[in-house]
């Protein structure tokens, strides 16, 4: 008689020997099943982290503010009520919160991993502006557009995430005398959400290789496109903002509106917030970079043949003639 594979061959087993059989047995079953739980129990939810950030001198609102976990590299924006609320930190058992709000101070708050927060009222202090010496520079003014050119954009889309920017360096090509800004234009996709607010942003290039990095407008500039599918002009003569004379960075910040997060199926797997940016072929050289909350800017270096991908933007600036 042959034996099974799977089977043992018959053979004579006493009652106590059954016994100790079936308990080891039932010994494995116990520390399988609790292995099997253990690799399949879910991981703990990070801690939140919630509450609202005020101006410290008038204790008003401030919208559109920027938190993020330093070490964790994740973050939130706050609404247009300052309320925020974000996941504390899961890979470090200490981080920083780290609070940027737009002309001012920076705000670091020490957490803990674990440990929830609710109700947090954050203040911060608007950042001292130095005025500088007015030069008078003689000449006619006329208006220089910098930037991009075409009315026609390439293909692709640039698409951001709340807090997140798109940066368009606008270089001063021939060096000359710059004045005032007087308006930023950004073309705007036909899909997505193309009258979704957005934040005007303006930087000196003088982050780490030439990255935006200071505000040269640090007036909240919200605006809102009346449609999609071509070139929409901000005005901002308002603000009086000198151009840096190397060139600057006109950068679109995408903000929360409400509580609502828009999304859309133009496209197959793909949800977009908000609107849509289109690029341009225009430029030989990178031009472009984008920003993401705790991870900072990096440079787009997308290219199409010998053209490189980048924002479809553009500034209208003084520039003084002899």
């Amino acid at each position: 008689m042959h034996s099974s594979p799977y089977f043992c061959t018959s053979q004579s087993i006493n009652p106590s020997q059954m016994f100790q059989r079936l308990f080891y047995f039932a010994l494995f079953v116990c520390a399988a099943s609790g292995a099997v739980r253990a690799q399949t129990a879910p991981a703990a939810s990070p801690a939140m982290l919630a509450g609202k950030i005020i101006d410290k001198a008038t204790k008003e609102p401030l919208p559109f503010t920027s938190l993020s976990l330093k070490e964790e590299q994740t973050g939130a924006l706050s609404n247009e009520f300052g309320v925020f609320q974000l996941p504390g930190p899961l890979k470090n058992e200490k981080d920083s919160l780290i609070v940027m709000a737009l002309g001012y101070e920076h705000l670091a708050i020490a957490v803990e991993r674990g440990k929830p927060i609710a109700n947090m009222v954050l203040e911060v202090s608007r950042r001292a502006i130095a005025l500088k010496e007015v030069t008078v520079k003689g000449g006619k003014v006329k208006n220089l557009e910098l930037g991009a050119n075409s009315n026609h954009p390439g293909d692709g889309l640039l698409q951001g995430q709340p807090g997140g920017q798109y940066a368009f360096f606008v270089k001063n090509d021939k060096s000359r005398r710059l004045g005032n800004i007087r308006s930023v234009s950004f073309y705007i996709g036909e899909n997505g959400f193309p009258r979704e607010p957005f934040r005007v942003r303006l930087y000196k290039p003088d982050g780490n290789y030439n990255s935006p990095n200071s505000d040269i407008l640090t007036d909240n500039v919200v605006v809102s496109a009346p449609k999609g599918g071509q070139w929409y002009t901000v005005d901002l003569t308002p603000y009086n903002v000198l151009a840096p004379e190397e060139g600057f960075f006109v950068a679109m910040e995408w903000i929360v509106s409400g509580d609502k997060f828009y999304t859309t199926n133009f496209m197959d797997n793909y949800t977009p917030y908000g609107q849509i940016l289109r690029p341009t072929f225009e430029f030989k050289d990178s031009r472009t970079w984008s920003y993401a909350i705790g991870r900072g800017w990096n440079l787009v270096t997308l290219a199409n043949g010998g053209s490189r991908f980048n924002a479809m933007m553009r500034a209208e600036v003084d520039a003084y003639v002899k």
